[in-house]
Parts: structure tokens; sequence; C-alpha cells
């Protein structure tokens, strides 16, 4: 059936159960009454699974569908360590509190059903009770398998999965206890009955190299091999660009190109260009036309839509399309004749971009530069970096003005920068990691990260003034709820935030409060919060604006080569300047991009929560080489139940309020301290913090610290220590460093 006729059918269906007459009816009730031939039945199913989870109707414990009464509820069911959870109802500001008696066996992630059974008050959210589940969200697991007597059971990794998953011994595929196992549940249990399981695959034993991250790639679902279909049309594809595709492109292989990458980046998706006439710079930001290899529908492009987007682990990199293509034909390496899509603009000396055109071009990269050498030129001015590369310095002097001018601009426009130290784990070849400090970032960083900006601004812009179909990056307005609560919170460390009007709050005044905290003790714990005030950005059909980048247009056009949205608009474009989007492709854009957008952002969303998961495994395995030992850090948060302390190398572990000797210590909410009930000995934000590591726990990942019996002066500053970078400093005269391009995509942007 199609989705107009379902959606037809579906109305009919709701306005039956809400009519005066209806009285509650089994599915077969109801398509007796209705007289749904069998060959429909299929459909009538369907039409009431969405309205119940859509939160319309509800079923009751007699199978009977019933409108849905307003005090019940549809949201996700995240779950904790404890036993008891929390339902997060979409465009509700409030989680409900679900305690672990009336949680009905809801797995974290479960679509479910909730009752409320007391409203909210002042001091505490509302709570409820589990009806139904509509949704399992776990229907594959990863655990560790402990034989029993004739049978087993699976732990699961994720430890807000409390239930242990049974497992009959036929069904363990020889498991045996330590070993790590994929398990599928072919069984939710319940009140009376247990989750069972059947071993699908196992990893290897706990302790065996590789495993642990082996075990995230699993459990997030994150796909390694390519079908073989995908390989075989990748292997199709030539090493070179024939002249036949250069053919109608402008020819940019004359003017002085380059890529600033890392020095271990092989994918390189993006070059510039750049010129200065008088007092007009011509920036050329030329991005891989990966659209020319991956068409629509292919298997490579399907498999890239699967995949949505690259995943950056510490050990390895989950690409979104082969390497034939990321780190071959699509990538713009040194001296090769490269197919582009360049967003070639003009620029005057106040940052206003006054002409851009968009085209398909053909390129050739002159030098591969790394952020370390750019740094040199512009920054160090290191004399034999620049003999090194001396008919480009001229250049790089003009990019590097050129970034500051873009971002002065920016800035002024209320641009936010929210600025959390990234760590670089170094691992050894058995995977064990050997240092962990602070990424190394400068602002060469930055000045491609202005350039990239500009690219995708001027994209966005013009696309939305064509009304065309288009995929937009979007960061709305936060929550003013949170904002107030955001407010009130700063207000006790004497920072302020102007509401206008008591309704929205414009990003210049959360650029003003970072401004202000920079530098400060309460600096990491209000960056956060403020972070968590805000939405999440996202993928989306309409073009809603970008409030952390102060921008009314934005998307993201520069990386199509590990973004699937960057890959889907290239289309568009590409179709556009060919004048090949008739009304029907229009309408199949139309059709199609909602799902895209939609899967982007999740995907996304999955890659970000496994590269931390495995961030967070290789940090406390380090940390165990340490335990007993001391070091200096700074206190990052505080809680009822502790204190975290950031280490310099970007490690955080907690002390707990029960393993602070000599006094009972409370969280006193208003000042934000801990405090000694007979001492008055204070604990607050920011402050220098001698700690001794008491131990790492290999389940939950956790490092525990304790305090050092010396404790540094109040006045004075911790010594820091940083892996195998003793005494590093994390700021550099006052100021963090600039993030890097991917870190900004990566944030809120």
């Amino acid at each position: 059936m199609r989705r107009e006729e379902l959606d037809e059918k579906k109305q009919m269906v709701f306005e039956f159960v809400t009519s005066k007459g209806y009285r509650p009816l089994t599915i077969k009730e109801m398509a007796t009454l209705l007289r749904v031939p069998s060959t429909e039945l299929k459909d009538l199913r369907q039409i009431l699974d969405e309205l119940t989870t859509e939160g319309k109707l509800t079923v009751n414990r007699e199978g009977k569908i019933k409108v849905t009464p307003p005090d019940v509820k549809v949201g996700r069911y995240m779950a904790t360590q404890r036993g008891f959870g929390f339902v997060r109802v979409l465009e509700e500001n409030e989680d409900i509190f679900v305690p672990g008696l009336c949680s009905k066996n809801a797995m974290d992630g479960d679509l479910v059903q909730v009752i409320i059974k007391k409203a909210a008050t002042e001091k505490k959210r509302s709570q409820g009770e589990i009806l139904n589940i509509l949704e399992h969200g776990n229907q594959r697991i990863v655990g560790e398998y402990q034989r029993q007597k004739g049978y087993g059971i699976v732990i699961a990794d994720n430890q807000k999965i409390t239930q242990h998953i049974y497992v009959h011994k036929e069904d363990s595929k020889g498991a045996v206890t330590g070993h790590k196992v994929v398990v599928d549940i072919i069984s939710f249990g319940d009140d009376t009955h247990r989750t069972q399981g059947k071993v699908v695959e196992i990893l290897g034993h706990v302790n065996d190299p590789g495993v642990d991250i082996l075990s995230v790639i699993r459990a997030y679902d994150l796909p390694e091999e390519y079908p073989n279909e995908v390989m075989r049309q990748a292997e199709g594809i030539g090493e070179e660009v024939p002249e036949s595709e250069k053919e109608g492109r402008a020819d940019y292989r004359m003017l002085p190109t380059v890529t600033i990458d890392g020095e271990d980046a092989k994918d390189l998706d993006d070059a510039i260009t750049l010129t200065r006439d008088e007092n007009i710079y011509h920036l050329g930001v030329h991005i891989a036309d990966v659209s020319q290899y991956v068409t629509e529908n292919s298997p490579l492009d399907k498999e890239a839509l699967k995949r949505g987007t690259s995943v950056y682990l510490v050990d390895r990199v989950i690409p979104m399309l082969p390497h034939r293509l990321s780190n071959g034909i699509c990538s713009l390496n040194q001296g090769e004749d490269r197919l582009a899509l360049s967003c070639m603009m003009d620029i005057d000396q106040k940052g206003n971009i006054l002409d851009h055109r968009i085209e398909e071009t053909v390129i050739r990269v002159d030098r591969r530069m790394s952020y370390t050498s750019i740094y040199k030129i512009v920054r160090e001015r290191d004399k034999r970096e620049r003999g090194r590369y001396k008919e480009l310095v001229p250049m790089f002097e003009q990019m590097y003005e050129l970034s500051r001018i873009l971002r002065k601009k920016r800035k002024k426009q209320g641009s936010i920068d929210f600025d959390f130290p990234e760590s670089k784990i170094t691992l050894d070849e058995e995977g064990k990691p050997i240092d962990v400090r602070e990424y190394e970032r400068n602002s060469a960083h930055e000045l491609i990260e202005e350039f990239m900006l500009a690219a995708n601004q001027t994209v966005a812009e013009e696309y939305f003034w064509r009304e065309l179909p288009f995929v937009y990056r979007t960061h709305e307005r936060p929550d003013i709820e949170k904002i107030f609560v955001l407010n009130t919170f700063v207000n006790s460390f004497g920072y302020a935030l102007k509401i206008k009007n008591g309704e929205e709050i414009h990003p210049k005044e959360m650029q003003k409060l970072m401004k202000n905290i920079a530098g400060r003790p309460e600096e990491a714990l209000i960056s956060r919060l403020a972070l968590r005030s805000m939405k999440q950005a996202r993928y989306t059909t309409e073009c809603e604006g970008h409030f952390g980048l102060a921008m009314k247009y934005y998307c993201h056009f520069t990386s199509p080569i590990r973004r699937y949205p960057d890959l889907q608009i290239h289309r568009i474009i590409k179709e556009n300047i060919h004048g090949k989007l008739t009304q029907r492709r229009i309408s199949h854009y139309n059709q199609i991009l909602p799902d895209v957008t939609a899967k982007a952002s999740s995907l996304e969303r999955r890659a970000d929560d496994a590269e931390r998961q495995v961030e967070k495994i290789k940090k406390a395995e380090y940390m165990e080489q340490f335990v007993g030992e001391t070091f200096d850090g700074i206190i990052s948060g505080l809680t009822h139940w502790g204190m975290f302390v950031e280490l310099p190398n970007t490690v955080e572990g907690m002390i707990r309020i029960v393993n602070i000797p000599t006094d009972y210590f409370y969280y006193d909410a208003d000042s934000h301290r801990l405090i000694g009930q007979y001492t008055r000995k204070v604990f607050k934000l920011g402050e220098p913090i001698r700690v001794t590591v008491a131990g790492v726990d290999k389940l939950l990942h956790t490092v525990d610290f304790v305090l050092a019996q010396e404790q540094p002066s109040r006045k004075g500053s911790a010594k820091r220590i940083s892996g195998e970078s003793r005494g590093k400093e994390k700021k550099k005269n006052g100021k963090r460093k600039p993030k890097t391009h991917r870190q900004q995509q990566k944030g809120v942007s």
C-alpha cells in the first residue's frame, strides 16, 4: 500500500476510535466490525502500531485498543545502573522518573508508554509507571559470557542494561567464562520470565588485544566490511582522471593550490587557493567531487547512506567509503589531477563575500601541507620552513590575514566557541595505551576552519534563495527554560545573561559569557553546562539557521568523503549546474531528503557515542599502571556524591565523598562547593588538588582518586603532568589553542 493511501486509512481508523459510540476492541474485533478483508489485516496492524507508537492509541492488558488518556505519554526509556530510569518524551522539557519496580523490565533505549502517577512539583520531576513496551531498542547485545551449570549468562557491557541474558548451552557457540560475545535476544523477559538470547559471535577473551574496541564496534553496530557488490563497483573505478571527464569544467590547475591537514591524514577532501587583487581576496575552496564516482542508488551510495559518516576510533578509522576511493581517486593528492566542486569567493577587507561562483572544476594540488608546517611558516617565521616553501609563503601569509578577518567578523556576529581539550591517545602494536595527552593545536587549524565555514555558509545561502530541495545544518535556539536555569546557575558566580523580552537569547550573550569565564576556575563547568543547555545540531531540509555559529544560512558542503549529507548536496548542486533539476527531480528530492536528514543525524550521534566510549576505555586502561601514584589536577566538577578531578593529560576521575577523610562532607548546591560539616573545609571548582590513583573500574571504565596526603597551596597552581610530556601547560599566553577544523564541525556546528 502506498504511503498516501496508508495515511488516509490511518486517519479513518483514528476517527473511528475517537468517535462517540466506540468501545475498546481487540484487533480481530475491530477488523470484523470494519469488515477489513484478510488481505488487508497486515495493513490494519501497521496502522494501529503506528498510532500506538505516536502515542495516540493505547493497548490495555486484554489487548483492547482505546484512545490514549492525557496522562499517558510515549518516549524513550533511559535506564540507570541503579535500577530506576527516566522516560524522555519528545518535545517535553522534563523527563519522567520511573522507579525500578515500575519499569516493567524495560531496557535502556526501549520505546515505551508511561502513565503519570505523580505530577511534577517545583523540586521534583513527575513520576510514572511503564504500561507497555512499544519497541525494543536492543535486539543485539555485546557482553561478557559466564558459564553456569547447564546454561550461561551474558552480562551486558552497557551497564544501563541491568538484566542478565540467559543462554541455553546449545545456543552458546561453545563460549566459556571470560569470552566477549555478541548475543541476539530471542525472548524478552517480564515479571515472570527471564530474558533469553543466542550467541552469534565470539569476539575473544576479555583480556585479548583489540577485543575491547571490537566490542564497541559490535555494540554500536558499526559496519566494517563492505559488501561484495560495493567493492566490485569501487574496483571498477580508475585510479586516474580520464581526459573526457575533465571537459566542460573550469580548469584551475594553474593556480597555486595546497591541502592543509594533519601529518597522518589520508583522505584529503579539501584544497585551498588564494590570490589578492588590491583589497580583494580571491579565495577558492575546492572540495573533492565524490558524487562523480558515487552515483545515486548505486551499491556505493546505498552503503554510504547506511554508514552515514566515517567513524574515527583511537586505533582505526571506519570509513564511509572504501579506501580505494577515500585515499585514492577522491583524495586531493599532491601532483595529481583531480575533479572538484569549487566555491570561488571574492572577499573584501571586512570579511564580506562580495561575489561567488560554485562550479565543477579540475585542480592539481602543488603541495600537501601540514598544520605544523603552516604554523612554523606564518607564526614562528621559521627560516628553514619558509625557505623550503619559498614560492608559497606569500600565499600562506595572505591566508593568515584573511582567516583573521573572517574570524573577527564571525565573532562580531556572535559566533560561540566552546573550547574543550581534545585527547590524543597513543597505542602500542598490541593496542595498549602508552600515552594520553592533550591534542596539540595551533592557529593553522583556525585558518582552515574559517575557510570551510565561509564556503559552507555561502553554498547554503545560494541554495536557500534558489528555493530548491537541500540539506542544511541546523542548530536551533535553545529552550528558554534551560537558559533560565543556566542563568540562575551563572548568577552565583557573578555572571549574567540578557534574555530578550524574557523569551529568547542572542548568540552574542553566550559568546560574552564564554569570554568572561575564559581562564577562570569555573570555566570548564560553566562551558559544559552552557553546551548542555543548547540543542544538538542536526541535518534538516529547512534552513532554520545555526545558533552556535550565529549564521542564518549554513550547511555541510566540505567533507563528502566522510559525511553523507555533503555528498547528497553535491549531487543537487551538480544537477542544478547542468539544468537537470526538473520538477520530477525536485519532487524526488522532496520525497527522500527528510529520511536522509533524519538518518544522517542519527548515525552521526552513533559515531560520536562510539568514539567517546573507546576513548573512555583507553583512558581507564592507561591509568591502571599509575595506581598508587600521585598527580596534580584541577577540580572540574562537584556533586552530591563527590568531586571530579581532571589531570593535565585530559583524564578525569572521581573522589567519592565517602573517601574524603577527617570529616563529613556535603554538597552545597547554592555555592557549588563541598563543605566539611565540622572542619568547614571547602572544596571549590577550579582549585588545584593533589590526588592519588586509587583504582580503575574495568567494567565501568572509570578512574577512582583519593586525596593525596600533601596538597598544593591554594594560592599557587598545581604542577601540570601530561603523559610523556611533563610540565606542559594547558594554555598558552592565557588562551586556549584553537580547535581543529574537524573539532569545530563535530561540536555544535
